[in-house]
């Protein structure tokens, strides 16, 4: 039987200084993790409208399959305000139509099917999306990867909401900066990096703990492992996206058989590319 990767949550449009691309955390993770070699779909939802008539040219320009239904909701968009160095702000608008994504049956078959989930906190803000994921997740496998990409965004999570992710995922990736505002809420600000992440590890039995530094490198923690690597210097075009492809290299590579600290290995490369890029649907190796 043939196993899927699947990225679920937003799919939406970044509106960036130069122009609109294509992007929302999950299919981002699943374009990359498609790219690097995993059977990848992409679920969410659209608009009856233009920009989601866009958003269906373009993945099938990339070749990304996905299931995405068109609700009444207009298709999402997202302004991007970018600092000097390239790190985005985001301004993401409320009501739109990947905060209404429908349960059909063709997705509890594909969760049936899935070796691999990534999903975040951001699809979650409304209760008609959150319960989709919920049961998604409950459909999948005991050996499914059930990535937890937490993407802090705004005012969009709760302590709550955190809490029943971690429980129902077994990888956690987040971000230094996420790090602090999750030990905060939980009450362990008063630990070090290593200390935070391996809490988390052991209070929500997860498999992996993946924390990206930025500038400062990136972890990777197991119950008897810890690899740490360090960014590599490139020319920053922007940061967006790039976090999305550390994720769907990491989990590609994993899928593939290769160890922790090769998918670690392959996901620095993969990020650092990314970053030099403006947008984050960008094919490794190639502008």
């Amino acid at each position: 039987m043939k196993r899927y990767a699947v990225g679920l949550g937003e799919i939406l449009w970044d509106c960036l200084p130069e122009g609109k691309k294509l992007g929302g955390a999950p299919a981002n993770f699943a374009f990359h993790a498609g790219v690097l070699g995993a059977d990848t779909v992409a679920v969410s939802a659209i608009g009856n409208d233009a920009l989601g008539d866009e958003i269906l040219r373009e993945l099938d320009g990339k070749g990304l399959k996905y299931l995405l239904p068109r609700v009444e909701q207009a298709t999402g968009t997202v302004q991007v305000t970018l600092d000097g160095e390239g790190i985005p702000t985001y301004e993401i608008k409320t009501g739109v139509a990947w905060d209404n994504i429908p349960l059909l049956p063709g997705m509890v078959q594909l969760a049936e099917k899935c070796n691999c989930v990534c999903f975040g906190s951001l699809a979650q803000r409304s209760e008609v999306s959150r319960n989709t994921i919920k049961e998604f997740l409950r459909h999948t496998p005991d050996d499914c990867l059930r990535i937890f990409d937490i993407n802090l965004r705004q005012h969009f999570y709760t302590k709550e909401l955190i809490h029943d992710n971690l429980l129902a995922c077994n990888v956690l990736k987040i971000n230094d900066e996420e790090l602090g505002i999750v030990s905060k809420l939980f009450g362990f600000t008063d630990l070090s990096i290593e200390e935070k992440c391996r809490r988390l590890l052991g209070d929500y039995h997860l498999k992996l703990v993946i924390l990206t530094c930025g500038v400062n490198g990136s972890y990777v923690f197991a119950s008897n492992q810890k690899s740490f690597l360090e960014t590599p210097k490139v020319e920053v075009a922007d940061t967006v996206g790039a976090g999305d492809s550390f994720t769907g290299a990491f989990a590609a590579s994993l899928l593939a058989g290769h160890t922790i600290l090769e998918a670690h290995q392959l996901a620095v490369k993969v990020s650092a590319y990314i970053c030099t890029q403006k947008g984050a649907m960008h094919s490794f190796g190639n502008s």
